[in-house]
């Protein structure tokens, strides 16, 4: 062993004091080294630390592969939530707790729905410099009101700074759209809930189980609500009964909006409130009792169970709403159980403000249904009675009924209405926008015709299967062919048309086909043969030709009009538009079709 040189106390204890302050005087960032030995933090246990009294406690490691995914993809994936970084406890097995869908939320809404400050909070943070880098609050804000709810949690642990800034952001939200994992406890749904005590709109889906914890926590949280939406996916299990369902209800007075999925455990409630203006429930089966005292109600939506057991009286439940909810606009009803007898009670109630009704799965529901109801309701926008049993008569009478108000007309899954039947609604009907006439012309042998006719055996398809269908609208943006597997010609003359579903129209000829579309902008033709795609992209591409004037235009000088410019200036033009970055694109897309 050498010996070391001798290094005196006063000697080492000033060198030791300027290496301290010039590392203080270079920090300016936050704490990214050790204190005691200089090393990086991150990975790093002291050594120095080891030897002392002072109990170690290891380091958290941030989930490095979170961010990464996020990074290298123009979509973000869903990030985890984990434990509090204040418990200091290995992050070896993180674990899902509540997650953020980027899908649902953020990519569906524009940056007026994700901005959730105020202008009064926004002059407050302008005066304010964040730490780390002497950014100004004004600015993380914008960058934070981004972020989805995973990474707003992960932000706060950056700095003290950073912390606080996003504790106003969550005071300051109004919506908030969450995914709740099958793993997830209730007590990060609650944490997460009470970060927003001026939260009005709220979204879950839920995977796991759902139960009437969950509606006390929001009752809790959430004083303000106002919206409501509960979709369940996987294999989550909906377990909350109607009585706790309307005790919610009663309790949340300012509630205007409840959107719930997976109700078949509701065996009867009874909902009271003056403030619910939309109520949708879906998988609603045999409910003992359906009692709606909402004098405000508006929009109400009700989707049964395709189950043959249901004992729900729909009659009764018909009755009710007249009495109770005469302000109703839509309606929409989805049962196997609708009936002629239904109608007449829905007819009986006298909703003067009735706009749009929906009575799905009614294979009872006839001609004679129809006629009751183009006799009751007179200013009809939507009439959707997919499903029935109605035949081209049916059709007649909305015709003659509905011409001056009615603008979406959906007939899918009645296979006994004709094309010639189709084409004197269209032509019938100068308001049409939407038709949706899916499964009406098809080929009774079809398997999917087949299925139809099980569950309707009263109907008496009409002999013929290569029809013809000539469709000219002014107004039409939207048809819905698909499963007319019967169809062999198809002429459409629809200027305003852009949406277009051929889907499983597998006789439809491509030497049959004539679209007049200029606009058309998606055909879904999927289940067709396979020379239909090119034969309407060729005609597409020839409408779009025919129709766009590719010759320039220039301004005169005095601004006052514009001409066509000559073939000389043509060239001159392009390099003005060049030269100040606002090139005209001559081109648009072309129509995307999906096969």
């Amino acid at each position: 062993m050498q010996p070391q040189p001798h290094i005196s106390p006063a000697t080492a204890t000033a060198a030791i004091s300027a290496a301290l302050e010039s590392q203080r005087g270079r920090k300016n960032r936050g704490s990214y080294n050790c204190g005691r030995c200089g090393q990086p933090k991150k990975g790093h246990v002291c050594l120095l630390t080891a030897t002392s009294d002072v109990p170690t406690t290891p380091i958290a490691t941030e989930p490095v592969s979170c961010i990464s995914a996020a990074a290298s993809s123009s979509r973000s994936t869903v990030l985890s939530l984990t434990n509090a970084p204040s418990s200091r406890q290995s992050f070896t097995h993180l674990r899902r707790a509540l997650s953020f869908d980027d899908v649902d939320a953020r990519n569906s809404l524009d940056e007026s729905d994700l901005d959730a400050a105020s202008p009064d909070l926004d002059l407050h943070l302008d005066a304010d410099i964040v730490q780390p880098g002497k950014f100004h609050a004004v600015g993380l804000w914008e960058v934070l009101k981004r972020l989805p709810p995973s990474s707003l949690l992960m932000a706060a642990r950056v700095c003290k700074g950073w912390r606080e800034t996003s504790r106003k952001m969550w005071k300051a939200a109004e919506e908030l759209r969450i995914r709740v994992p099958e793993r997830a406890q209730i007590g990060y749904i609650g944490s997460l809930l009470q970060k927003c005590p001026r939260l009005i709109r709220l979204s879950l889906k839920i995977e796991s189980d759902l139960d009437a914890t969950t509606l006390a926590c929001i009752a809790f949280s959430c004083p303000n609500l106002e919206v409501l939406e509960i979709s369940t996916s996987g294999s989550a299990v909906n377990r909350i009964s109607g009585d706790e369902l309307s005790r919610f209800v009663a309790n949340k007075r300012g509630l205007t909006s409840l959107k719930m999925e997976g109700c078949s455990n509701l065996g009867g409630f009874a909902l009271s409130s003056s403030s619910l203006s939309t109520l949708w429930l879906s998988d609603l089966h045999s409910l003992s009792k359906m009692i709606f005292n909402c004098p405000n109600l508006m929009e109400i939506s009700l989707e049964f169970s395709r189950q043959e057991d249901d004992s729900t009286d729909l009659v009764t439940m018909v009755d009710g709403l007249g009495k109770t909810c005469t302000r109703l606009q839509n309606i929409h009803i989805a049962s196997l159980k609708l009936s002629h007898t239904v109608v007449l009670a829905l007819t009986a109630g006298n909703f003067r403000e009735l706009r749009m009704l929906s009575l799905v799965l009614g294979v009872d529901i006839t001609d004679a249904s129809v006629a009751a109801i183009s006799s009751s309701y007179t200013n009809l926008e939507l009439l959707d009675l997919s499903g029935s049993s109605i035949t081209d008569t049916g059709l007649g009478m909305i015709c003659d009924v509905l011409p001056e108000t009615l603008s979406k007309l959906l007939v899918a899954l009645c296979p006994n209405i004709t094309s010639s039947g189709i084409q004197f609604a269209t032509a019938q009907l100068p308001l049409l926008e939407l038709m949706d006439c899916g499964m009406t012309v098809s080929d009774p042998n079809s398997d999917n015709d087949r299925t139809i006719e099980e569950k309707n055996p009263s109907t008496q398809k009409t002999p013929g299967y290569n029809q013809k269908m000539f469709i000219k609208h002014k107004r039409l943006k939207k048809l819905s062919l698909w499963g007319c597997s019967s169809l062999d010609a198809l002429f459409l003359n629809c200027p305003a048309l852009k949406d277009l579903n051929l889907n499983s129209c597998g006789n439809l000829q491509p030497e049959s086909l004539v679209l007049q579309c200029p606009k058309l902008q998606l055909v879904y033709a999927s289940g067709c043969q396979d020379l239909l795609p090119g034969a309407i992209r060729k005609q597409v591409s020839e409408n779009f030709a025919a129709g766009e004037n590719h010759m320039p235009r220039k301004r005169l000088a005095d601004a006052s009009k514009r001409i066509q410019a000559p073939p000389l200036l043509y060239h001159e033009r392009r390099e003005d538009d060049n030269y100040g970055g606002k090139r005209r694109k001559l081109e648009r897309e072309l129509c995307t079709i999906i096969h």
